[in-house]
């Protein structure tokens, strides 16, 4: 086989990438990594595929990744589907008992089960759960208040089955890893009234990885990370960073609760937290495995 000079620079290009990734998989090895994997990425089969690819690769190079998963808009379209009318309030859905019970069926079914087959079929081993599963979360009912317009007098907002986790059992995720597979956790869970409560993904994932004492916890979202005001991609943070950023505007609406979630996990014992595009090709093996990383490290 004659190889010419286009392909051989394209195969040493592909030999220094490996080079530069080899300190990085020695500094991670036995390590625990969890990923919060959601917004358009989960909807695109070709990124799916890739992230699938990706997180197969993390297991076979030593690092035990932990996938939570999201899925709004496939709940959101199931409901739809179902003539099922559903309100927001701040964000965030009113929840009743016909509307939890979709959300189990939708996240720990069809997303659930997809996001396991996907990680099967290019090689690796992977098991699905919810936070019901051997205890694994504990939630308690979600309480907001919130003034009125009229009395200015808190009001509390009831947002039904909505929970929040209050405790993790992780034995049955150490167990998995323990045994070489990737657990891929739905954010669904039952409360010590004996309801299941619908969590958002972003706060079971953080709380999950807060109990794990996770090296890494990634938030794949749909923009590149936290950005100054000129649109610049800030590659790392403090949490005195972040205090000064919401103070001057620079951090508002949908990323406030990415970086409170970042923020509680780090506090929680996580080493560091990362904000990335979720929609990039290979983000996550960008972020570990490069000098540069592919987006915004929050650190203690």
């Amino acid at each position: 086989m004659i190889i010419v000079d286009r392909d051989k620079k394209k195969l040493q290009k592909k030999a220094a990438t490996l080079v530069e990734a080899l300190p990085y998989m020695r500094k991670y090895a036995g390590e625990t990594f969890v990923i919060k994997y959601g917004g358009h990425a989960m909807g695109d089969p070709a990124l799916a595929k890739q992230f699938a690819q990706d997180i197969t690769l993390l297991k076979q190079v030593g690092i035990n990744p932990v996938v939570v998963h999201g899925g709004g808009p496939q709940i959101g379209e199931m409901l739809k589907k179902l003539s099922i009318q559903t309100e927001f309030v701040d964000g965030l859905r009113v929840t009743c008992k016909a509307t939890v019970d979709i959300a189990e069926m939708v996240l720990c079914g069809s997303i659930c089960k997809s996001i396991v087959a996907d990680i099967n079929s290019v090689g690796g081993r992977a098991i699905g759960l919810s936070g019901k599963d051997s205890s694994l979360v504990t939630a308690t009912k979600m309480e907001r208040t919130k003034p009125d317009p009229d009395s200015n007098i808190e009001k509390v907002i009831d947002f039904g089955f909505v929970g929040e986790p209050t405790h993790v059992d992780p034995t049955i995720i150490k167990q998995s890893i323990a045994n070489g597979i990737i657990p891929v956790i739905s954010p669904i869970a039952a409360g010590a009234d004996g309801n299941t409560y619908n969590i958002n993904a972003d706060t079971m994932a953080g709380a999950i990885a807060g109990a794990l004492g996770a090296r890494r916890f990634f938030l794949l979202t749909d923009v590149a990370g936290v950005l100054s005001k000129d649109g610049e991609l800030l590659t790392e943070l403090t949490g005195e960073d972040i205090d000064e950023l919401v103070a001057d505007g620079t951090i508002t609406g949908g990323m406030m609760p990415k970086v409170e979630t970042c923020v509680n996990a780090v506090t929680k014992g996580v080493n560091g937290a990362v904000i990335l595009d979720g929609r990039v090709t290979h983000a996550i093996l960008l972020e570990i495995f490069t000098e540069r990383g592919a987006g915004t490290l929050i650190r203690a």
